[in-house]
């Protein structure tokens, strides 16, 4: 706030004592009485009032200056109104009283936001691990009555086993930290599990899979790798090539790093849609042409990836394949055995 502002702001007031000023000014001199007198008032009347004037200004001046400083220094500007200190001039203490009743009202709209995410996430997890039992259920009829359209129906479950899964973990994506178990992780071992679990459909495919070259251990969540590693997997195998299709998973130890790469020989991904491959809900021209993806599950592996500390990149090329690289950051503990 400049002095010139602050005077403009109170050009009125400034006025009109000038003009009751002059008017006097002309009874004084209607009146023939010594000018010296004119002098005298006009010291009288706005020695105070420019006096004044420059005090409050002054005041003024140090509560807002105070006030944008701490506003630029503040992550969470709404907080803004819980350190700033109440000042001494009345329009101050107006400010700060809205300031508060605002802040107050936002965290109560927070707070009711917040139940209600809170309520709708329990709800979804409560929901995923009730439509389990009947999963569960119709996989043992399927067990028990073994041919060629229950075997059809089992793949189908599977499909919706993963979807389920997915829903669980884009529920639990903003609050990683409350289901967070860090531990020593062996990736081959990791990687294993993933492929074992994915076993049916790169027999039905009939994709080979190399994983002698995975090696290291890491320190991080195995669930959540799980789910990561199972959705980069399952989009090789959704696009892998119809013939020779084959995925290969490594693993390169730099100074600072492990990387566990997974390549594929598949479709590969236009260069236009490599950019956006991680955004929330985008399909690109391989989501359209196949009718097979949703648009969550790279988009999901970026957000756990990156809370998880993770670096996620993929390199692709039309018609020679894709490759993902899961980046694991090394640190005293964190080193390759």
């Amino acid at each position: 706030m400049s002095i010139k502002d602050y005077l403009k702001d109170r050009t009125l007031f400034l006025l009109i004592n000038f003009t009751l000023f002059i008017i006097l000014c002309g009874i004084i001199l209607l009146s023939n009485s010594n000018s010296k007198i004119i002098f005298l008032i006009f010291c009288i009347w706005f020695l105070p009032i420019l006096s004044y004037i420059f005090v409050e200004f002054i005041k003024q001046k140090i509560f807002y200056t105070e006030l944008n400083n701490l506003m630029e220094s503040l992550d969470k500007k709404y907080l803004l109104s819980e350190i700033v200190k109440e000042p001494e001039f009345i329009e101050g203490k107006f400010l700060h009283d809205l300031l508060k009743r605002t802040n107050k009202d936002m965290h109560e709209h927070v707070k009711k936001y917040r139940d209600m995410e809170h309520e709708y996430r329990e709800y979804i997890e409560t929901w995923v691990h009730e439509i389990k039992t009947p999963i569960a259920s119709a996989r043992l009829i399927i067990e028990n009555n073994q041919n060629g359209i229950t075997k059809d129906i089992n793949q189908e479950i599977k499909k919706i086993e993963e979807y389920i899964e997915q829903v669980l973990y884009y529920s639990r994506s903003n609050n990683v930290s409350k289901d967070y178990i860090i531990k020593e992780v062996s990736l081959a071992t990791l990687v294993r599990s993933i492929v074992k679990k994915n076993s049916r459909d790169f027999i039905s495919k009939n994709i080979s899979i190399d994983i002698n070259a995975v090696e290291g251990t890491v320190y991080s969540d195995v669930k959540w790798l799980e789910f990561i590693l199972n959705q980069v997997i399952g989009n090789a195998i959704k696009y892998i090539k119809d013939r020779n299709g084959k995925v290969t998973i490594s693993t390169i130890q730099n100074e600072n790093n492990i990387v566990l790469t997974i390549e594929d020989n598949g479709i590969g991904i236009i260069e236009n849609d490599l950019n956006r491959v991680f955004e929330k809900g985008f399909t690109g021209e391989n989501g359209r042409k196949f009718g097979k993806s949703t648009g969550i599950g790279l988009y999901l592996c970026k957000k756990l990836a990156k809370q998880l500390g993770l670096g996620l990149t993929l390199t692709s090329k039309t018609g020679e394949g894709t490759k993902v690289s899961i980046i694991f950051p090394l640190g005293s503990v964190n080193l390759i055995h």
